[in-house]
């Protein structure tokens, strides 16, 4: 069977294989981006703007606001209050105002009276099929969920908001039971399934359902409430959201729409990414002898480029951004908390050691690759060191970051029916010559 797999493969790649000058010829733009990384326009938005560039042209501090609100006020003021924020910033992405403290309580309420999933769901759906990807997990919970919807076809705005509310709630059960089950049927540990408590916040009930005893700390349950902000949202043009918009442009229930978003961001270029940006760090941290040697550092971040060491690949992850050129603000947002952690866990080497990769990187890329902007790290690049810190295991680093999106996915989703009513449909240009049909004893 391996033989005949070798032979279909070489026929696939002979016959699908298109020349790379062709996208040239028939000014295709690959990846939806030109051949400067400027993405292709394809829809208009006004839940989030993310900039790297200013009017004219130059590189700038990159920009991300949540409904016209700089993300970094955000956090700062959240920080200088000492309260969580994702439910505050949950409103405003979905709403497109800051709510009052009545408001905000009224939707807090809700979604703790919504953070809850049917009964026997965790026994029937959730326990029996574990596995080590918590995202395919979810994707079949959320599929699942629609069979106890009495309307999940309906795509009023009422419905559908009325749909994302209960996800949005539901999301860190369906993540946490799905890893613990994996826990307890792979890898041979107890099983917890604890109930979410209504008083708390989204993040300290993560910990509380993470955890066998659910404890954790103040500054603990905090420092992932600013990881779920900082990544609710990214703009109309990142690979899940604009995932969702497709989707829902075809006029799909939000459970197919959600499913796919969730595949798409699972993909290690995607979400996946933190947990390739961890795993490249623990493989430079077991090759690199010297941590302050910046030529042992740079000569080994060259093999991973070259495709000679970790992956093989050839990229270091949570270097660079599609958008961002001088810098991606939830990176520097993300990293005024890193240091206080790492010294408080007593990590302080293996934070050396990020900051001297995030140093050395940028330059072993310019020597690897032309580019047409500046090169930055961006917010993978520290969110699962964090994790490691709070001690989340890695089969959750990229449910997590779906724990937030939710959030982001349905504000464009309802975006997406109230503008567009159009299925997006792009045109793909045939390179192929025609053939006349063979029968079959002559060929």
């Amino acid at each position: 069977m391996q033989e005949m797999l070798q032979i279909y493969k070489g026929k696939i790649m002979k016959n699908t294989k298109i020349p790379s000058e062709f996208y040239q010829k028939f000014n295709v733009k690959k990846g939806l981006r030109d051949e400067n990384g400027k993405g292709v326009m394809a829809g208009l938005t006004n839940i989030s703007k993310i900039n790297g560039f200013d009017a004219g042209g130059n590189q700038i501090p990159g920009v991300l606001e949540y409904r016209t609100y700089d993300v970094k006020d955000i956090v700062e003021n959240l920080r200088a209050e000492n309260r969580f924020g994702f439910e505050e910033v949950a409103y405003l992405i979905l709403f497109g105002e800051l709510p009052s403290a009545g408001e905000l309580k009224v939707f807090s309420d809700i979604l703790a009276a919504r953070r809850e999933l049917p009964k026997i769901f965790v026994r029937d759906v959730v326990l029996p099929s574990p596995s080590a990807d918590v995202m395919n997990s979810m994707s079949r919970s959320i599929l699942t969920l629609a069979s106890y919807d009495e309307n999940p076809w309906d795509i009023s705005i009422e419905k559908v908001l009325d749909q994302s509310l209960s996800l949005i709630a539901q999301f860190p059960l369906l993540a946490i039971y799905a890893y613990h089950a994996y826990n307890y049927s792979k890898q041979h540990e107890s099983l917890y399934i604890h109930y979410p408590d209504p008083n708390l916040t989204t993040a300290e009930n993560v910990l509380r359902l993470l955890r066998p005893d659910k404890s954790y700390t103040d500054v603990e349950a905090k420092v992932l409430d600013i990881a779920l902000i900082l990544h609710m949202e990214h703009g109309g043009g990142n690979n899940s959201t604009f995932t969702t918009h497709v989707v829902t442009s075809s006029g799909t229930d939000t459970y197919a729409t959600v499913a796919a978003a969730l595949s798409s961001l699972k993909g290690p270029k995607h979400g996946g990414a933190n947990i390739k940006a961890s795993n490249m760090l623990d493989d430079i941290k077991a090759n690199v002898k010297n941590y302050d040697d910046d030529d042992e550092v740079s000569a080994y971040l060259d093999r991973i480029l070259n495709k000679e060491a970790f992956d093989k690949q050839g990229l270091l992850y949570g270097i660079g951004h599609a958008i961002y050129t001088e810098s991606d603000p939830r990176f520097e947002v993300f990293k005024s908390y890193v240091a206080d952690l790492a010294k408080e866990k007593g990590l302080d080497d293996e934070f050396k050691l990020y900051e001297k990769v995030e140093q050395l990187a940028p330059a072993a890329i310019l020597r690897k690759h032309k580019a047409y902007k500046g090169i930055s790290p961006n917010v993978d690049f520290y969110s699962g060191f964090v994790y490691k810190i709070l001690g989340i295991p890695e089969e959750l680093y990229t449910p997590l970051f779906a724990i937030a999106r939710i959030v982001g996915w349905s504000a464009h989703r309802m975006e997406e029916l109230i503008n567009m009513n159009k299925i997006i449909r792009p045109a793909y240009e045939s390179v192929a010559e025609s053939k006349k049909y063979v029968s079959l004893d002559e060929r």
